[in-house]
């Protein structure tokens, strides 16, 4: 029922690029300038323009992305009302997940959701806490998974079941024998973390600038954006890293990682759904209430 015209718009507005557009919506090229150009010959403005190389959305251009997120918005919650009253849950469910819980929990609790009720169609993304903030208040996912202390401005937070973080080590190496390191110790040991934006780096730097001590002094021996490449990194170094426990149930079944206790110090975090209305639109309730039993 909706006009395909707003969601070529949308995804040209988003990625600034018509061949980044066109390849998200498996249509061509052309085919995204012209549901473009119909779009500004309609409301007699130009929506785009070039710097460049650069595609630049104009005044109106930012006008209509946001009422085009709105729109668009009504009718998947159009769309999931008349299912209901027809009682059949069916729709469009975008989720956008941050990495440890994209990784680790949604599969088999989306896997469980799609089969329960094959007329939703869900799809999810995936980036660390901050950017999946950024993406729902940008109306570009229904609902958010994160695991972030903060909390932004503006959106809303369910919570969906706690988590704890825990240093591991390779079994062999330079720490073989450690089965405990002091808070203190922590900045003279090697690590590997997550980039900045991280919801597990943010909890880090809270419960050690508690004790005294700060990101900055640490000894960090490389960045990564991904849990599995931490992991990697650390089974083949003498580095170590903080980690969500779920993450590491198989390499620690294996012996290919262990944990170090740290004393004195749990590092404890919620996940938590994240929405933009204080009451999250009937097809994000159904999921959220559906994962919550499910896990």
């Amino acid at each position: 029922m909706d006009d395909f015209r707003l969601k070529v718009f949308i995804a040209a507005a988003r990625t600034l690029s018509f061949t980044r557009a066109a390849e998200q919506l498996y249509i061509s090229q052309p085919a995204v300038s012209k549901h473009v150009g119909e779009l500004e010959s309609r409301y007699k403005v130009q929506l785009f323009t070039r710097r460049g190389s650069r595609l630049e959305l104009t005044d109106a251009g930012r006008t209509m992305l946001e009422a085009a997120g709105r729109l668009l918005d009504d009718y998947r919650r159009l769309e999931y009302e008349m299912s209901l009253c027809a009682d059949q849950t069916g729709g469009e469910l975008r989720l956008g997940a941050s990495t440890t819980i994209a990784q680790y929990l949604l599969p088999p609790i989306l896997a469980h959701f799609t089969a329960r009720f094959p007329g939703v169609r869900v799809s999810m993304s995936s980036g660390n806490s901050a950017e999946v903030e950024q993406a729902l208040g940008e109306h570009a996912v229904d609902l958010g998974l994160v695991e972030s202390l903060s909390r932004r401005q503006g959106l809303h937070y369910t919570l969906f079941r706690p988590d704890e973080l825990v240093l591991v080590a390779r079994p062999g190496g330079k720490y073989a024998r450690r089965e405990t390191v002091t808070p203190e110790e922590l900045p003279r040991i090697p690590l590997v973390l997550r980039e900045s934006g991280s919801g597990t780096l943010e909890v880090i730097a809270a419960a050690l600038a508690a004790r005294g001590i700060r990101l900055s002094q640490f000894d960090v021996t490389m960045r990564l954006g991904s849990t599995e490449g931490i992991k990697a990194f650390v089974r083949n170094s003498d580095a170590m890293a903080i980690v969500s426990v779920i993450s590491v149930v198989d390499e620690l079944r294996s012996g290919a990682l262990r944990i170090v206790d740290i004393e004195g110090l749990t590092l404890s975090r919620d996940f938590v759904f994240v929405h933009a209305e204080a009451e999250p639109a009937r097809l994000a309730r159904r999921f959220i209430d559906f994962a919550r039993a499910d896990f």
